[in-house]
């Protein structure tokens, strides 16, 4: 965006035409710094070719490299994420170069940029059809057709089950006896029933405590 609110944007667009597996690296330090410029390409994706081009202009001080990548979206990647940055100081520019593709490349990208419309514009159709037992695959004719076989339970045989059920349920245990038939879960609530009855207790006595009668204040009030 402009820093000025009456001028233009300026924009930019890219299509698959002007997308590559070629790119092209300037402003490079010219400090013998190929090995590490490649492998900081290759991050990105598998590089098959990588070369300097001695013939092409440049600033002073810095080289320019040729890159071929493997596959198309690695070369995106690599663009999108490396041009403009920062390399030993200087501030590299990554750009396309469809012009070194050949004619099997341009077909390949095409084809790849097509499979990628149709995956977006039809997210499910990688999963495969939906196959029934019988196999065949239902229409959405069919879904709409046929109802919902969908069975109203009886509130009498509802309410039949609940009293079933409470029946089932175990009764209150005293709380001298053992409920579970491991000792060290007995032990257990044997232990919390103790802690519960402290705390009673000790409630007990703060309200006992606390019924004492209040002592009248005879002191004279200006």
């Amino acid at each position: 965006m402009p820093r000025n609110k009456d001028e233009t944007p300026a924009v930019r667009v890219y299509t698959v035409c002007d997308e590559s597996k070629y790119l092209i690296v300037r402003n490079v330090p010219a400090l013998g710094c190929g090995d590490e410029l490649r492998k900081l390409f290759g991050g990105y994706g598998e590089i098959d070719e990588f070369v300097p081009l001695d013939d092409e202009d440049c600033e002073p001080y810095t080289d320019v490299y040729w890159i071929k990548f493997h596959q198309v979206h690695n070369a995106r990647f690599a663009k999108r994420k490396l041009d403009e940055s920062i390399f030993i100081g200087n501030r590299i520019q990554v750009s396309y170069a469809p012009q070194y593709e050949s004619l099997d490349d341009t077909k390949e990208k095409l084809e790849g940029r097509r499979k990628e419309v149709v995956a977006r514009l039809n997210p499910g159709r990688s999963k495969g059809p939906y196959v029934s037992s019988a196999g065949s695959t239902p229409s959405h004719n069919n879904f709409v057709s046929q109802p919902l076989n969908i069975q109203q339970s009886d509130p009498r045989e509802t309410q039949r089950q609940h009293t079933v059920h409470s029946r089932n349920l175990p009764s209150m245990v005293s709380s001298n006896e053992d409920y579970f038939p491991v000792e060290s879960m007995n032990q257990t609530v044997r232990l919390v029933r103790e802690k519960l009855n402290k705390i009673e207790s000790d409630a007990d006595t703060l309200k006992a405590g606390s019924s004492k009668r209040p002592r009248n204040d005879n002191r004279r009030r200006i």
